[in-house]
């Protein structure tokens, strides 16, 4: 066999190959979603992610403010995994 011939047989088996493949793929029929992906979860009432938000209204006031510098204190714990702190005797006056 010459060399021109079996290259060009090579191409055309890969491309053979290659075809055969897409329309394989392009029949298969996916998999119906899972019930629980297709109604709407409401997430949980989460009191820290309310405090976040309230802390990005106040931009820059924020940074003083005592009460977001306790729900950034929070967040960073959860983040990291740590347990969550008792509020300080202060604090709880102060409610």
């Amino acid at each position: 066999m010459d060399g021109k011939l079996l290259a060009r047989l090579g191409a055309i088996v890969f491309v053979a190959i290659a075809i055969t493949a897409t329309a394989i793929e392009m029949t298969r029929e996916e998999e119906a979603p899972a019930a629980q992906d297709a109604r709407q979860v409401q997430p949980e009432r989460d009191p820290l992610r309310e405090g976040q938000h309230r802390c990005q209204q106040l931009g820059q006031r924020a940074a003083s403010d005592s009460e977001c510098l306790r729900v950034w204190a929070q967040t960073r714990d959860r983040f990291l995994g740590r347990p969550a702190a008792p509020i300080a005797p202060q604090a709880r006056e102060r409610q």
